[in-house]
């Protein structure tokens, strides 16, 4: 929100599944605007959804499906989607049982995503 100066995201992606991060998510999406999404990996819980509801906030939930991917794609093609930016740690295919390690701590680590290179 700090980064926002208090506005938030048009677009919120929830891909941990547990109701704490669902919770955030729905919080850091502002009322109104153009698009209004929170996209829910696995499930709500039993995460409120009255603030959401009052906000005119759109939640769709649903496991992962590759109906995005050619747009997606098309983002990252014209420099739009600035995917180097989703890993926060790179590990050769040799180490994957250090990726392993890596994401299993992420507290510590401080992992979002682990890319493996080859």
């Amino acid at each position: 929100m700090a980064v926002t100066d208090g506005w938030g995201v048009d677009v919120a992606v929830e891909a941990v599944g547990i109701p704490e991060t669902f919770d955030m998510a729905t919080q850091i999406v502002p009322p109104g605007g153009a698009r209004r999404e929170c996209r829910c990996a696995r499930e709500a819980g039993r995460a409120a959804i009255a603030g959401p509801w009052i906000h005119s906030i759109t939640i769709s939930m649903g496991l992962v499906n590759t109906n995005s991917t050619p747009m997606l794609l098309r983002l990252v093609a014209d420099g739009r989607l600035h995917v180097d930016k989703f890993a926060s740690h790179h590990v050769k295919r040799a180490d994957m049982l250090a990726a392993y390690e890596t994401f299993g701590h992420a507290a510590e680590t401080k992992a979002l995503k682990v890319a493996i290179e080859r």
